[in-house]
């Protein structure tokens, strides 16, 4: 805690709250918090001051003074990035651009660390932490919504490309679920015949590992060359979409890399059922088929979701890549903001993939509790 109030200081000290430009095309220049709302530096100072004071103070009551007062700093610098923004459009030149600087970055991730951290200490329970998590984004997500951002570079950038981040969202989200649909279909029931045959487990996880292992920019190039000539020997494939490039190869190897995650999730949740649960229930007269479905699935069931949780935010992840041939998805705005070196486009690829896989984490870690919590009762 004391090294992110120290980092909260050098960060409030040395680096830029906004960058200012004058167009889309120049750099611009670095402006301090204290320079647009003309205050004395020192009395940034204050913040930490408040979160050193209430950490040295006993018992949980500091605690959620500290998540209240954090929670606030975060919303205040939520609100005067974009009110920053405003404040030089009004002076500046309609063409003029206000991005976020690294100084806000980081106050902005310091504080979510520390909302986070005492959080953490101050509830065991999962269900409480995932709610008190949630209820920090609530004004932020209201902000942007009231169009108090709207002045900031990025979301002159979204307005200005609606369309095509439209689009792919769409795109990234067929990618999404185009993925963990056969993945399922295929995953678990190669995890339930590994479990049932635990010789053969060696050799399956061998040849998934060694899918595992291949970059994915190399799995999609090896993909182009059999799905291109697949399609020059049977030209009606074409119709239905498939080629050496575009969503095809993408989806496969997607995929191929989501398999291995979810045959040892389903192969390690079938294997904690503890056996004196299984007689139990074979005593009641369960059959074989009922202790299946009603015993042994509910219980892997969370070891499960855990397994197929990582894979969902790793397909997130992975998907921006596969724009790389075509697949489209919010890579495609990724590698356009690179190769016309505009950063805020690259920005308005990368932030809906990051929000995208913290809300799918989220999701399954509701779930998660949900189920342990059934489970306890």
């Amino acid at each position: 805690m004391v090294l992110l109030l120290v980092l909260i200081a050098l960060t409030a000290a040395i680096l830029p709250f906004v960058n200012y430009a004058p167009n889309r095309l120049v750099s611009g220049e670095s402006r301090q918090l204290w320079d647009i709302w003309a205050f004395p530096p020192a009395l940034l100072l204050i913040v930490p001051a408040v979160l050193v004071g209430l950490c040295l103070l006993p018992g949980r009551a500091p605690l959620a003074l500290t998540l209240i007062f954090t929670q606030l700093l975060f919303i205040a610098l939520f609100w005067s990035g974009g009110k920053s923004a405003s404040l030089l459009a009004q002076s500046g030149s309609p063409l003029a651009r206000t991005s976020p600087g690294s100084g806000l970055w980081l106050w902005l991730a310091v504080a979510l660390l520390i909302c986070s951290d005492v959080i953490r200490r101050l509830t065991p329970g999962s269900l409480w932490r995932w709610l008190l998590n949630a209820q920090i984004w609530i004004l932020p997500v209201a902000l942007l919504w009231s169009g108090e951002l709207n002045s900031l570079s990025l979301m002159k950038e979204y307005f200005n490309r609606q369309d095509v981040f439209d689009s792919a969202l769409q795109q990234h989200l067929i990618l999404l679920f185009g993925t963990l649909l056969p993945g399922l279909l295929l995953g678990v029931p190669l995890g339930l015949w590994c479990w049932r045959h635990q010789g053969r487990q060696t050799r399956v996880f061998t040849a998934l590992n060694i899918i595992q292992t291949i970059p994915s920019v190399a799995l999609f190039g090896l993909l182009i060359a059999p799905l291109a000539g697949l399609v020059r020997h049977f030209p009606w494939l074409s119709n239905w979409g498939i080629g050496g490039t575009g969503l095809t190869p993408a989806l496969i190897a997607l995929v191929l890399y989501a398999l291995l995650p979810l045959v040892r999730g389903v192969v390690a949740g079938m294997q904690q059922v503890a056996a004196d649960v299984l007689e139990s229930a074979a005593a009641m007269g369960m059959s074989r088929a009922q202790r299946f479905w009603k015993v042994q699935l509910p219980l892997a069931l969370p070891v499960l979701l855990r397994s197929l949780r990582v894979v969902t935010v790793q397909t997130v992840g992975m998907a921006v890549v596969a724009a790389l041939i075509g697949a489209g998805g919010f890579g495609s705005l990724v590698f356009q903001g690179l190769l016309s070196s505009a950063l805020d486009l690259v920005l308005l690829g990368v932030i809906p993939v990051i929000a995208l896989a913290v809300v799918v984490d989220a999701l399954f870690s509701l779930w998660i509790a949900l189920l342990e919590g059934e489970a306890h009762d």
